[in-house]
C-alpha cells in the first residue's frame, strides 16, 4: 500500500467522541496548530453501539430553576464545555435521554465550532522515531506527523477476564439484546457494573432464571457516590433477588466456564458468604459484562505507554502525559485511572474540565501562557468572599469533586492569586517546583464528600447527620467545600484545614455558619513567610 504523507501538525487528537471534541474545542479557541483523527465518518461513533440497550444514564436535568447556565452545568452530565453551545439539555427533555441524541449532540457540536476532523481515519500504527515526532500511520497508508499526541480513544478492547474458559461465553458488546432469544433459559451475566445489570433487567421478563456474578460486594452509586457504581436506574433486578422471583446476585469467584457439546454450559462458582465451597451450575446462555480496556495495541515499542490496573488504563503523570513517553498526553474516560472509582473522571461531566485543565496546562507547558488568575487584595475578607462565591457557583468543582480545586497562591511578596480549577496533585507539584512563583504558601478550595461517606447508609435515620448550624464542617459525610493550606514543599501534606458545614441546598452562603468561620480562619494562615501561626487542628484526611 502505498503511503501518503498528509504533513505535521503541533496536537494530534486521535477520536473524535466527547474527549475528543472538547479538546479540539480548546486548541482551536487558543488559535493551535491540530487535527483530529475520527475512524468513523461522523463524531461519537462510539455511541451509536452503546450502551446496547439505547439509554444513557448519564443525567440531563432540563428544568433546574436556575437561570446562571454555570449553576446548570452542575445537573446537566452530557454537555461539553463552550462560550457559545451547543446544549445538550436542547436535544432531550428526557432525564435519562436516547443515546441517538449523543449522536446528533457530538456531530452539531462539532459543526458550530467547524472543527477540524479527519473523518474514516483510524490510526493503526503510531512510532516516534528516534524520540522525534510522533508519525501516526491510518489504515489507508495515511501519516500524519505530531510533536504532541493527545489520545482520546476511549476503552474499546473488551477484557477478558482471567478465568478458564471466558473465551467461551458470549460478549455485552456481541450478545443480542432481543429478550426474546432468551425466553425460558438459564442465564448468568458475569459483572458487577451497569452494563451486566442493564442486560438483566432486560431479560427479566423472558429468562427463567437470572444469575448476576462477580467476585467482592455489589456498590450501588447512591451510596459511594461514584457514578459508575450500580446506579438506580439499573438496579430493579434486585427486587427480583430479594423478592423471591427465581434470580439471583451470587457474590464469589468464577472458577471455570466450560461448554458441553449440545451449547449449554456448566460453571463452576467459588462462593464467599456461603458454607459450600465450589458449586458447578448449568446455564443455557453465560455473558461477560466484564468491561473495556485501553487498546494499546496502536503503539509501537518505541513509544508504547505504560498501562496500569490490570492494564486498563494508561500509567499518567499528574498533568495527563504518559508516564514513559513525554509528549504523550491522553484525554476522557481513559483518565480515570488518577481518580479510579474515586471521582468522575472516566464520565463526560467529569473529564470536560479534566480536557480543560489539561488544556491550560498544555498552554504553560509549550507556549508560556499564564494559568487564569485573579489578583486579591492579600486579607481575609476578599479571599473569603472570592472563595464563597465560587463554591457556590462552579460546575467543575462541584462535578470532578475532590480531584480538582481552586487555588489561592500567596507569594512571597504578599501578591494573592486566585486560579480556578487545577487538578490538585498537578498543584502541588508545580508548587514544589515553583512554576507558580515563587510561593509562601498555598490553599486549595475543593468540593468533597466526608470521611467514610461511602461506609453509610444515607437513608439511615439512625446514622445522625451534622446540625447545619455547626460551624467546624468537620463530621459532614455529604459533599461540602473543604479550605487546606500547604507550603510549597513537595509533600502535599495540609499545615491547616477548614471544613465549610454541609447545607441541603448546597448553599454556603450564611453569614454566621459559613462565612465567619472560614474568614477566622483565613485571618490567622493569611501570613508569608515559613514562621506560619498555630491554626486549627489538622482533622483526619478526607477520601
Amino acid at each position: 500500500m502505498a503511503m501518503s504523507d498528509l504533513g505535521q501538525v503541533d496536537y494530534l487528537v486521535i477520536g473524535g467522541g466527547p474527549a475528543g471534541l472538547q479538546a479540539g474545542y480548546f486548541l482551536q479557541k487558543s488559535g493551535r496548530d491540530y487535527l483530529i483523527a475520527e475512524e468513523s465518518d461522523s463524531p461519537g461513533a462510539f455511541f451509536t453501539r452503546f450502551p446496547r440497550h439505547r439509554t444513557l444514564i448519564s443525567s440531563n436535568k432540563v428544568h433546574t430553576g436556575w437561570s446562571d447556565p454555570e449553576m446548570r452545568l452542575r445537573v446537566d452530565w452530557n454537555s461539553l464545555l463552550s462560550d457559545q453551545g451547543p446544549l445538550f439539555t436542547a436535544y432531550s427533555p428526557r432525564y435519562f435521554p436516547p443515546a441517538d441524541d449523543m449522536v446528533r449532540y457530538l456531530a452539531d457540536f462539532a459543526r458550530t465550532h467547524e472543527l477540524r476532523i479527519r473523518f474514516n481515519t483510524r490510526i493503526t500504527g503510531i512510532s516516534r522515531p528516534d524520540g522525534g515526532l510522533f508519525a501516526a500511520t491510518d489504515a489507508h497508508g495515511n501519516v500524519v506527523r505530531a510533536r504532541r499526541v493527545i489520545v482520546a480513544t476511549g476503552v474499546s478492547r473488551p477484557y477478558l477476564p482471567p478465568i478458564e474458559g471466558a473465551e467461551e461465553a458470549e460478549h455485552y458488546d456481541q450478545v443480542s439484546v432481543d429478550p426474546a432469544e432468551f425466553t425460558d433459559k438459564r442465564v448468568l451475566i458475569i459483572g458487577r457494573g451497569n452494563s451486566a445489570f442493564e442486560t438483566a433487567d432486560n431479560l427479566i421478563e423472558t429468562a427463567a432464571v437470572i444469575h448476576v456474578a462477580g467476585p467482592g460486594s455489589l456498590k450501588l452509586a447512591w451510596r459511594t457516590h461514584f457514578v459508575g457504581h450500580l446506579r438506580a436506574v439499573n438496579n430493579n433486578f434486585l427486587d427480583t433477588y430479594q423478592l423471591k422471583s427465581q434470580n439471583a446476585v451470587l457474590d464469589g469467584d468464577i472458577l471455570r466456564i466450560s461448554r458441553k457439546p449440545d451449547g449449554t454450559y456448566v460453571v463452576s462458582v467459588k462462593f464467599s458468604r456461603v458454607a459450600e465451597v465450589v458449586k458447578d451450575i448449568p446455564y443455557d446462555r453465560v455473558i461477560l459484562a466484564t468491561g473495556f480496556r485501553f487498546d494499546a495495541s496502536i503503539f509501537d515499542d518505541d513509544c508504547r505507554p505504560d498501562l496500569v490496573i490490570k492494564d486498563r488504563f494508561p500509567q499518567l503523570t499528574d498533568a495527563w502525559e504518559s508516564v514513559n513517553v513525554p509528549d504523550l498526553y491522553f484525554a476522557g474516560t481513559i483518565t480515570q485511572s488518577l481518580d479510579f472509582k474515586k471521582s468522575t473522571s472516566g464520565f463526560i461531566h467529569g473529564f470536560r474540565y479534566g480536557v480543560k485543565a489539561l488544556h491550560r496546562i498544555l498552554e504553560r507547558r509549550y507556549h508560556d501562557q499564564e494559568w487564569p488568575h485573579t489578583t486579591l487584595p492579600a486579607a481575609a475578607g476578599p479571599v473569603t468572599d472570592a472563595v464563597i462565591e465560587r463554591v457556590n457557583r462552579t460546575s467543575a468543582l462541584w462535578q470532578l469533586f475532590g480531584f480538582l480545586g481552586d487555588a489561592v497562591l500567596v507569594g512571597a511578596d504578599g501578591e494573592v492569586r486566585y486560579c480556578e480549577e487545577i487538578p490538585v496533585a498537578h498543584l502541588h507539584e508545580a508548587a514544589a517546583r515553583s512554576r507558580f512563583g515563587d510561593l509562601a504558601s498555598y490553599f486549595t478550595v475543593t468540593l468533597e464528600y466526608g470521611a467514610d461517606h461511602d461506609r453509610v447508609d444515607p437513608f439511615d435515620i439512625t446514622v445522625s447527620r451534622m446540625p447545619q448550624q455547626d460551624t467546624s464542617g468537620l463530621d459532614a459525610r455529604y459533599l461540602h467545600p473543604v479550605v487546606r493550606q500547604f507550603l510549597p514543599d513537595g509533600t502535599g501534606k495540609p499545615v491547616a484545614e477548614h471544613h465549610i458545614t454541609e447545607n441541603l441546598e448546597n448553599e454556603w452562603d450564611n453569614p454566621d455558619v459559613h462565612v465567619g468561620p472560614l474568614r477566622s480562619f483565613l485571618a490567622s494562615r493569611l501570613s508569608a513567610g515559613d514562621d506560619l501561626p498555630a491554626g486549627e487542628e489538622i482533622a483526619a484526611p478526607r477520601a
